[in-house]
């Protein structure tokens, strides 16, 4: 099972992920000090890190081939997880009308965070599977969508849209990288748009959010559909360029919901500032840019598999990314969209931190001597 590349992972990226991870960890306790179990969080917090590291580790000494193999296999697996959180309480677990995790007791498991990751490794090995049928024609593109539809119905049935556009849009860039002609792939992206619009017409609240972002001047807006955007949006004024300080923020404190998960990126710009956000940008910049050269090198190598999956993970990370600092500053209405590896929560640290482990892997894989890349994908 295990193979060695005969290399160490890259020192700095590996230091600029963990700075970024303890960076997380500091500011969701600050970001959580309006609760009274705030140390509560951040014990369970370390303990989410402390997983996602042992998880990691033994994901640098596996070669991706065992990832490739059992792709199959970990899908099915997770597509029963989905399915069982929909069954009732007490293994179902709801909250604020979203029904998203598996109740373990002693954590609430969401294995949506795990489809994103499971999503990719399984794609990659269809497209090189798949390979002529994905360049040559619709089939691969009409393939794909059953894939996509197999986890997108459940995530949907959980009104988890977020997880359910990130995993959709991961899954059509690869085919787009892996050489499908553009043309089928703008019409699909059409209709799947037209089919979302159609989703947001027929949910009232959905809708009426939408409309509330979009229709009147936000600051004139009443309605407790942009209380959370102007909320987040007066954190961030306030702290200017060096902020109010660690831990000195007044927005956590009923003012900002969700402010150590959702929102949290409007509590580093109240109590560090614009530099602290530019601090988690160019971290957030550097991981993803060495990551899409990973994947450029694994190409160069002929691992096509290494190459898709790293391109994957690059892609599901710019997106959440993008998309939660966008609602952070009023850009678009707000959504669930956690920023992996700063936001509070089990699940997705972990597989956030398993994923770049999966990069930090394919890249010792690259600098491996050619003839121990054989044996890798």
């Amino acid at each position: 099972m295990f193979n060695r590349t005969g290399q160490s992972p890259d020192i700095k990226l590996l230091v600029t992920i963990v700075v970024l991870i303890v960076f997380g960890w500091i500011m969701s306790f600050s970001a959580s000090l309006a609760h009274f179990d705030s140390y509560s969080y951040v014990s369970k917090q370390a303990g989410y890190i402390v997983l996602g590291f042992i998880a990691g580790f033994f994901v640098l000494i596996t070669p991706l081939s065992f990832f490739k193999h059992h792709s199959k296999n970990l899908f099915i697996f997770t597509l029963v997880l989905l399915g069982i959180v929909l069954l009732p309480d007490p293994i179902g677990f709801e909250a604020n009308g979203s029904r998203r995790w598996i109740n373990f007791v002693v954590f609430k498991f969401q294995p949506s965070e795990m489809m994103k990751l499971t999503m990719i490794l399984f794609m990659a090995g269809f497209l090189i599977r798949q390979e002529k049928e994905v360049t040559g024609s619709l089939t691969g593109i009409g393939k794909t969508l059953i894939i996509v539809a197999s986890s997108g119905l459940l995530t949907m049935l959980e009104t988890d849209l977020g997880a359910t556009i990130i995993i959709t849009l991961a899954a059509f860039s690869m085919l787009l990288v892996a050489g499908s002609f553009i043309k089928e792939l703008v019409i699909t992206g059409v209709g799947l748009f037209g089919a979302f619009g159609i989703y947001v017409y027929l949910d009232p609240v959905r809708l009426e959010r939408l409309l509330a972002f979009w229709q009147t001047d936000l600051w004139i807006n009443n309605s407790d559909k942009v209380h959370q955007t102007k909320q987040a949006l007066i954190g961030i004024g306030r702290g200017d360029w060096t902020g109010t300080g660690l831990g000195a923020g007044i927005q956590k404190y009923t003012k900002l919901p969700e402010s150590h998960t959702d929102m949290i990126f409007a509590i580093i710009g109240e109590e560090l500032g614009v530099i602290g956000m530019l601090f988690v940008l160019f971290s957030f910049a550097y991981i993803i840019n060495k990551g899409f050269n990973i994947a450029k090198e694994a190409l160069k190598h002929g691992r096509k598999y290494s190459s898709y999956v790293a391109f994957g993970i690059c892609t599901w990370f710019s997106m959440q990314i993008g998309v939660n600092i966008a609602m952070n500053l009023g850009l678009i209405p707000i959504k669930g969209f956690t920023l992996p590896l700063i936001s509070y929560g089990g699940s997705s640290m972990i597989f956030s931190i398993i994923a770049l482990a999966i990069i930090l892997r394919i890249d010792m894989e690259n600098r491996a001597p050619y003839s121990k890349q054989r044996d890798y994908v």
